[in-house]
């Protein structure tokens, strides 16, 4: 996994502008760095936040069977009147359709829904011991050599599950998508997407809102003039993580977005770090795995 080279150059009256990742690559998928998650939205206001993200710049859309709103994701892509090829689209399989025969019919349904021949990246929400997972990933596998989606990955895999996950995929799985932010430290989790040539992408990743007021956020945040959740998302992107925030609110969209014009320095990073802690956690449910 790589991202993007950083690019300078300079505008009409000297000053230095820069450029960062905007994309996260591995095997062979470009990831951008900052996308919309869509957990929650629903119905006309999903579709209209998926449309005025998509011509604010947006170029990620991350969206789930479980979300119940693929059809919304869909119509507001197309109203944007941005080409289907320059959007990346990813969606989930919930884990009730792992068994191979459930998996290829359920992703076919989801393209249905989105009124896609194909998207960017399909994912397995959530592991599934009930399921042998190898029999899982082949039947991913097929769904993305039948042409159903360019690349596929996983969510909410753990260290050991990934090490599992990639030696039993007949293809490369480009990404591990996790709750990530600076309360919950996924040192270990980056670490093995690294080492197995992963992206990993980020949702959650303003803590639920919680950073609003975070005296340290608001502080690095003076600096740059930048709000806590600007420093919250740069701090991400500087580690070659994807984010996907979610928002209702269209003004936060242009706010989410607007991260690139400003680097924090290593200092300001490990002040970051530091904010992890033991109940950093905020999504947790009694089917999710031992966390790392």
């Amino acid at each position: 996994m790589r991202a993007i080279d950083h690019k300078v150059r300079s505008c009409n009256f000297g000053t230095p502008i820069l450029f960062t990742p905007m994309f996260v690559e591995a095997h062979g998928a470009r990831i951008p760095a900052i996308g919309l998650g869509t957990w929650e939205l629903r119905g006309r206001a999903c579709a209209r936040i998926v449309e005025q993200a998509l011509r604010l710049g947006y170029r990620h859309i991350d969206t789930a069977q479980v979300y119940e709103n693929e059809r919304e994701v869909g119509d507001g892509l197309r109203a944007s009147g941005v080409r289907r090829d320059d959007v990346f689209v990813t969606t989930k399989i919930w884990t009730t359709h792992f068994a191979p025969n459930d998996l290829e019919r359920s992703a076919k349904e989801s393209l249905v829904r989105l009124r896609m021949p194909e998207v960017d990246l399909l994912l397995l929400h959530w592991p599934n011991p009930q399921v042998p997972l190898a029999e899982t990933l082949g039947a991913l596998a097929h769904a993305k050599r039948m042409g159903l989606a360019r690349h596929i990955g996983v969510s909410n895999f753990t260290v050991a599950l990934i090490e599992e996950a990639v030696k039993a995929s007949p293809v490369p799985l480009v990404c591990d998508q996790v709750e990530y932010h600076p309360y919950l430290d996924q040192a270990k989790v980056r670490q093995a997407c690294a080492a197995n040539g992963m992206a990993l992408v980020a949702y959650s990743p303003v803590a639920k809102g919680k950073i609003k007021n975070d005296p340290t956020l608001t502080r690095i945040g003076r600096e740059h003039r930048k709000s806590p959740a600007q420093i919250c998302l740069r701090w991400l992107v500087q580690q070659n993580v994807s984010a996907i925030p979610r928002t209702s609110r269209i003004e936060r969209l242009s706010e989410n977005i607007d991260i690139f014009d400003f680097e924090l320095s290593g200092a300001e990073m490990d002040r970051i770090f530091a904010l992890a802690n033991a109940k950093g956690r905020l999504t947790d449910f009694g089917f999710a795995p031992k966390w790392d």
